[in-house]
């Protein structure tokens, strides 16, 4: 029941109609340094983005967003905190593949063509290169054994690199959920003030026009309304 439940949600997906600010081939261009911070710590990078996904509230946390069988079951309400840090060390890619799917399914955002096609490539190449591992070990050639070292490497690089770039285009989206795209407020002169007459029932306006941010999504920044329920808690098919 809960497995029909994930497909039946995928399948969702696929008719979102909002874009991600950036795709993954424009994520170094968009922020390069959070990019470089991305591949040399990565599961610290992942435990930030998550809380902040959460709205830095933990006690909607749950292990891999409730999108995996584990969710709900892992003792998350006692110590959430520990339970992120054991998600992302040991679940790496769950855990950013997780957040992925918790802001496609709060923002209605779908992935593009572009970007499935570089994901499918990271797993295609991960699959080629375990299976000429296995090989090399049954053959014993020395060539199939070389091969098979250059193609784990190779898969190892493009999956290091491609989860940095979904990392930061996490971080991208909730920049632009939290309101920090956008024009900001111009300084300018205030005009002369004048002095009220006793024939003005209301003084003129004087000094600076208000002027706001304009809003992401159509909903108010910060921490979700009240009665938001938790992110993926509690899982499809499981009890409360």
């Amino acid at each position: 029941m809960a497995s029909q439940d994930h497909l039946d949600k995928m399948k969702m997906r696929q008719d979102y109609r909002n874009l991600w600010h950036t795709n993954l081939m424009n994520t170094i261009g968009a922020d390069p340094a959070y990019c470089c911070l991305a591949v040399w710590c990565a599961p610290c990078v992942s435990y930030l983005l998550r809380k902040r996904a959460l709205y830095n509230d933990m006690s909607r946390y749950v292990c891999c967003a409730g999108y995996m069988p584990c969710s709900g079951r892992c003792g998350e309400s006692r110590c959430p905190e520990f339970c992120l840090c054991t998600e992302v060390f040991l679940c790496f890619g769950n855990s950013v593949a997780s957040t992925r799917f918790l802001l496609q399914d709060e923002f209605n955002i779908q992935t593009t063509q572009c970007d499935n096609c570089i994901i499918g490539f990271m797993f295609c190449l991960q699959q080629i290169a375990c299976i000429f591992s296995i090989v090399a070990m049954i053959v014993g050639s020395d060539e199939i054994s070389e091969a098979s070292q250059l193609l784990s490497c190779l898969a190892e690089f493009v999956y290091c690199t491609v989860c940095a770039c979904m990392q930061t285009q996490h971080k991208v989206e909730m920049d632009k959920r939290d309101g920090k795209f956008g024009p900001q407020p111009v300084m300018a002169v205030p005009p002369v003030q004048q002095m009220s007459r006793i024939d003005q029932p209301v003084p003129p306006i004087v000094g600076y026009t208000p002027q706001l941010p304009p809003p992401a999504y159509g909903q108010p920044y910060g921490y979700p309304p009240q009665g938001y329920p938790p992110a993926g808690y509690p899982p499809a098919g499981y009890p409360k």
